[in-house]
Protein backbone atom coordinates (compact mmCIF):
# COMPACT_ATOMS: atom_id res chain seq x y z
CA UNK A 1 0.00 0.00 0.00
CA UNK A 2 1.38 3.39 -1.05
CA UNK A 3 0.35 6.96 -0.24
CA UNK A 4 -0.90 7.33 -3.81
CA UNK A 5 -3.27 4.40 -3.22
CA UNK A 6 -5.12 6.41 -0.55
CA UNK A 7 -5.87 9.58 -2.48
CA UNK A 8 -7.23 10.22 -5.97
CA UNK A 9 -6.21 13.87 -6.37
CA UNK A 10 -2.76 15.42 -6.43
CA UNK A 11 -1.93 17.51 -3.33
CA UNK A 12 -4.77 16.06 -1.20
CA UNK A 13 -6.07 18.14 1.70
CA UNK A 14 -6.52 16.32 5.02
CA UNK A 15 -8.75 18.13 7.52
CA UNK A 16 -8.58 17.67 11.28
CA UNK A 17 -11.55 16.45 13.27
CA UNK A 18 -10.55 17.88 16.64
CA UNK A 19 -12.81 15.91 18.96
CA UNK A 20 -14.57 17.54 21.86
CA UNK A 21 -13.13 16.44 25.25
CA UNK A 22 -13.48 12.69 25.76
CA UNK A 23 -14.48 10.70 28.88
CA UNK A 24 -11.80 10.86 31.55
CA UNK A 25 -10.28 14.13 30.37
CA UNK A 26 -10.54 17.21 32.63
CA UNK A 27 -12.80 19.15 30.22
CA UNK A 28 -15.22 16.32 29.35
CA UNK A 29 -18.81 17.56 29.63
CA UNK A 30 -20.51 14.20 30.20
CA UNK A 31 -22.04 13.27 26.84
CA UNK A 32 -20.45 11.03 24.21
CA UNK A 33 -23.49 11.66 22.03
CA UNK A 34 -22.53 15.33 21.90
CA UNK A 35 -18.95 14.40 20.97
CA UNK A 36 -20.14 12.21 18.09
CA UNK A 37 -22.76 14.73 16.94
CA UNK A 38 -20.20 17.55 16.68
CA UNK A 39 -17.69 15.34 14.88
CA UNK A 40 -20.28 14.22 12.32
CA UNK A 41 -21.48 17.79 11.74
CA UNK A 42 -17.92 18.83 10.93
CA UNK A 43 -17.51 15.76 8.72
CA UNK A 44 -20.52 16.89 6.66
CA UNK A 45 -18.95 20.33 6.13
CA UNK A 46 -15.74 18.76 4.91
CA UNK A 47 -17.66 16.42 2.59
CA UNK A 48 -19.51 19.39 1.10
CA UNK A 49 -16.26 21.00 -0.03
CA UNK A 50 -14.56 17.84 -1.27
CA UNK A 51 -11.90 17.52 1.41
CA UNK A 52 -9.77 14.51 0.48
CA UNK A 53 -9.13 12.98 3.91
CA UNK A 54 -9.76 13.43 7.62
CA UNK A 55 -7.66 12.84 10.71
CA UNK A 56 -9.36 12.26 14.06
CA UNK A 57 -7.55 13.62 17.13
CA UNK A 58 -8.33 13.73 20.86
CA UNK A 59 -7.28 17.37 20.53
CA UNK A 60 -9.18 18.73 23.53
CA UNK A 61 -8.03 16.11 26.05
CA UNK A 62 -5.28 18.31 27.47
CA UNK A 63 -3.13 17.85 29.44
CA UNK A 64 -2.16 14.88 27.31
CA UNK A 65 -0.72 11.58 28.42
CA UNK A 66 2.79 11.36 26.96
CA UNK A 67 2.48 7.73 25.88
CA UNK A 68 -0.12 5.09 26.79
CA UNK A 69 -3.73 6.26 26.69
CA UNK A 70 -6.21 4.86 29.21
CA UNK A 71 -8.89 2.38 28.14
CA UNK A 72 -11.69 4.95 28.29
CA UNK A 73 -9.94 7.26 25.81
CA UNK A 74 -9.19 4.43 23.38
CA UNK A 75 -12.79 3.22 23.60
CA UNK A 76 -14.19 6.71 23.02
CA UNK A 77 -11.87 7.40 20.08
CA UNK A 78 -12.80 4.04 18.54
CA UNK A 79 -16.50 4.78 18.89
CA UNK A 80 -16.42 8.17 17.20
CA UNK A 81 -13.82 7.22 14.59
CA UNK A 82 -15.99 4.33 13.40
CA UNK A 83 -18.91 6.72 12.89
CA UNK A 84 -16.71 9.12 10.91
CA UNK A 85 -15.34 6.29 8.74
CA UNK A 86 -18.90 5.24 7.90
CA UNK A 87 -19.92 8.82 7.06
CA UNK A 88 -16.89 9.98 5.05
CA UNK A 89 -16.07 8.62 1.58
CA UNK A 90 -12.32 9.27 1.70
CA UNK A 91 -9.53 7.90 3.89
CA UNK A 92 -9.68 8.66 7.61
CA UNK A 93 -6.69 8.71 9.96
CA UNK A 94 -6.09 8.67 13.72
CA UNK A 95 -3.75 10.67 15.95
CA UNK A 96 -3.77 9.44 19.55
CA UNK A 97 -2.26 12.39 21.39
CA UNK A 98 0.24 12.84 22.59
CA UNK A 99 2.15 9.87 21.25
CA UNK A 100 0.33 6.55 21.67
CA UNK A 101 1.08 5.08 18.26
CA UNK A 102 0.05 1.56 19.21
CA UNK A 103 -3.36 2.80 20.36
CA UNK A 104 -3.74 4.78 17.13
CA UNK A 105 -2.82 1.67 15.11
CA UNK A 106 -5.28 -0.50 17.03
CA UNK A 107 -8.07 2.09 16.67
CA UNK A 108 -7.39 2.38 12.94
CA UNK A 109 -7.47 -1.37 12.38
CA UNK A 110 -10.67 -1.78 14.42
CA UNK A 111 -12.53 1.10 12.77
CA UNK A 112 -11.39 0.92 9.15
CA UNK A 113 -9.22 4.04 9.31
CA UNK A 114 -6.39 4.02 6.77
CA UNK A 115 -3.49 5.90 8.36
CA UNK A 116 -2.14 7.19 11.66
CA UNK A 117 -0.12 10.24 12.60
CA UNK A 118 2.78 9.70 15.01
CA UNK A 119 4.29 12.80 16.58
CA UNK A 120 7.54 11.16 17.75
CA UNK A 121 8.17 8.01 15.71
CA UNK A 122 11.97 7.85 16.02
CA UNK A 123 14.40 9.68 18.30
CA UNK A 124 13.31 11.62 21.38
CA UNK A 125 11.89 15.04 22.12
CA UNK A 126 11.38 17.36 25.09
CA UNK A 127 7.70 18.33 25.14
CA UNK A 128 5.12 19.82 27.48
CA UNK A 129 4.51 16.20 28.57
CA UNK A 130 8.19 15.70 29.40
CA UNK A 131 10.57 13.54 27.40
CA UNK A 132 8.87 11.43 24.73
CA UNK A 133 10.75 8.63 23.00
CA UNK A 134 9.86 7.20 19.63
CA UNK A 135 8.73 3.58 19.53
CA UNK A 136 8.87 2.76 15.84
CA UNK A 137 9.95 -0.76 16.76
CA UNK A 138 6.64 -1.35 18.57
CA UNK A 139 4.40 0.33 16.02
CA UNK A 140 5.80 -1.51 13.00
CA UNK A 141 5.72 -4.88 14.75
CA UNK A 142 2.14 -4.33 15.90
CA UNK A 143 1.11 -3.47 12.34
CA UNK A 144 2.70 -6.69 11.12
CA UNK A 145 1.04 -8.72 13.87
CA UNK A 146 -2.36 -7.25 12.99
CA UNK A 147 -1.74 -7.97 9.29
CA UNK A 148 -2.61 -4.37 8.54
CA UNK A 149 -1.72 -1.94 5.76
CA UNK A 150 -2.50 1.18 7.84
CA UNK A 151 0.03 3.81 6.82
CA UNK A 152 2.25 5.71 9.26
CA UNK A 153 2.58 9.47 8.74
CA UNK A 154 5.45 10.55 10.99
CA UNK A 155 6.35 14.05 12.14
CA UNK A 156 9.90 15.32 11.82
CA UNK A 157 10.89 17.82 14.54
CA UNK A 158 7.29 17.85 15.72
CA UNK A 159 5.57 21.02 16.96
CA UNK A 160 5.35 21.81 20.70
CA UNK A 161 8.67 20.03 21.12
CA UNK A 162 12.44 20.24 20.83
CA UNK A 163 14.39 17.26 19.55
CA UNK A 164 17.00 15.87 21.93
CA UNK A 165 20.50 15.97 20.51
CA UNK A 166 22.06 18.31 18.00
CA UNK A 167 20.78 16.62 14.85
CA UNK A 168 19.71 18.34 11.68
CA UNK A 169 16.25 18.02 10.19
CA UNK A 170 17.95 16.31 7.24
CA UNK A 171 19.31 13.53 9.48
CA UNK A 172 15.98 13.18 11.31
CA UNK A 173 14.24 12.87 7.96
CA UNK A 174 16.62 10.20 6.74
CA UNK A 175 16.17 8.18 9.92
CA UNK A 176 12.38 8.33 9.63
CA UNK A 177 12.66 7.21 6.03
CA UNK A 178 15.37 4.56 6.16
CA UNK A 179 15.22 3.22 9.73
CA UNK A 180 11.75 4.20 10.98
CA UNK A 181 10.08 2.90 7.79
CA UNK A 182 7.49 5.69 7.81
CA UNK A 183 5.09 6.00 4.88
CA UNK A 184 5.08 9.81 4.78
CA UNK A 185 6.85 12.69 6.55
CA UNK A 186 5.00 15.61 8.18
CA UNK A 187 6.63 19.04 8.53
CA UNK A 188 5.06 21.60 10.89
CA UNK A 189 5.73 24.92 12.58
CA UNK A 190 6.67 25.36 16.22
CA UNK A 191 3.10 25.44 17.57
CA UNK A 192 -0.41 24.37 16.55
CA UNK A 193 -1.43 26.51 13.60
CA UNK A 194 1.97 28.16 13.17
CA UNK A 195 3.48 28.31 9.71
CA UNK A 196 6.22 25.84 8.87
CA UNK A 197 9.50 27.22 7.59
CA UNK A 198 9.80 26.92 3.83
CA UNK A 199 13.46 26.02 4.23
CA UNK A 200 12.52 23.09 6.51
CA UNK A 201 10.06 21.80 3.93
CA UNK A 202 12.70 22.08 1.20
CA UNK A 203 15.29 20.29 3.37
CA UNK A 204 12.90 17.42 4.08
CA UNK A 205 11.98 17.20 0.40
CA UNK A 206 15.66 16.81 -0.50
CA UNK A 207 16.27 14.03 2.04
CA UNK A 208 13.42 11.60 1.46
CA UNK A 209 11.70 9.81 -1.38
CA UNK A 210 8.54 9.63 0.73
CA UNK A 211 5.52 11.92 0.40
CA UNK A 212 6.01 15.19 2.29
CA UNK A 213 2.99 16.58 4.12
CA UNK A 214 2.67 20.17 5.35
CA UNK A 215 1.40 19.72 8.91
CA UNK A 216 0.46 23.22 10.06
CA UNK A 217 0.08 26.85 9.08
CA UNK A 218 -1.39 26.49 5.59
CA UNK A 219 -3.52 29.42 4.39
CA UNK A 220 -4.84 30.45 0.96
CA UNK A 221 -2.26 33.25 1.00
CA UNK A 222 0.84 31.10 1.58
CA UNK A 223 -0.02 27.98 -0.40
CA UNK A 224 2.08 29.08 -3.37
CA UNK A 225 5.26 28.99 -1.30
CA UNK A 226 4.73 25.40 -0.11
CA UNK A 227 2.98 23.61 -2.96
CA UNK A 228 6.11 22.91 -5.09
CA UNK A 229 7.73 20.88 -2.28
CA UNK A 230 4.79 19.05 -0.72
CA UNK A 231 2.59 16.14 -1.70
CA UNK A 232 -0.26 16.83 0.73
CA UNK A 233 -1.30 19.10 3.58
CA UNK A 234 -3.07 18.77 6.91
CA UNK A 235 -5.30 21.72 7.77
CA UNK A 236 -6.69 22.30 11.24
CA UNK A 237 -6.54 25.85 12.57
CA UNK A 238 -7.36 27.66 9.33
CA UNK A 239 -10.70 25.85 9.05
CA UNK A 240 -11.80 27.08 12.49
CA UNK A 241 -13.62 30.28 13.40
CA UNK A 242 -11.10 33.16 13.40
CA UNK A 243 -8.40 30.66 12.44
CA UNK A 244 -8.01 29.47 16.04
CA UNK A 245 -7.67 25.74 16.66
CA UNK A 246 -9.77 25.75 19.83
CA UNK A 247 -12.86 27.03 17.95
CA UNK A 248 -15.38 25.08 15.88
CA UNK A 249 -15.13 24.58 12.12
CA UNK A 250 -16.24 27.59 10.07
CA UNK A 251 -17.82 26.64 6.74
CA UNK A 252 -16.88 29.90 5.01
CA UNK A 253 -13.19 29.35 5.75
CA UNK A 254 -13.34 25.78 4.43
CA UNK A 255 -14.99 27.05 1.24
CA UNK A 256 -12.37 29.78 0.76
CA UNK A 257 -9.42 27.46 1.31
CA UNK A 258 -10.68 24.77 -1.04
CA UNK A 259 -11.46 27.37 -3.70
CA UNK A 260 -7.79 28.42 -3.50
CA UNK A 261 -6.67 24.80 -3.82
CA UNK A 262 -8.36 24.53 -7.22
CA UNK A 263 -5.34 26.35 -8.65
CA UNK A 264 -3.12 23.39 -7.73
CA UNK A 265 -5.14 20.34 -8.82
Amino acid sequence: MKFSDLFIKQKPVIACIHLMPLPGSPLYEGSMEAVIKTALEETEVFKKYNIDGLIVENFRDMPFYPDDLPAETIAAMSSVTREIVKAFPGPVGVNALRNDATAAMAIAVATGARFIRVNVHTGAAITDQGIIQGKAYETLRLRATLKSDVQIFADVNVKHATQLGNRSIALETRDLTERGLANAIIVSGDLTGSEAKTEDVEEVRQNTHLPVILGSGATPENLHSFIPNIDSLIVGSYFKKDGKAANQVNEARVKKFMAGMLNYY
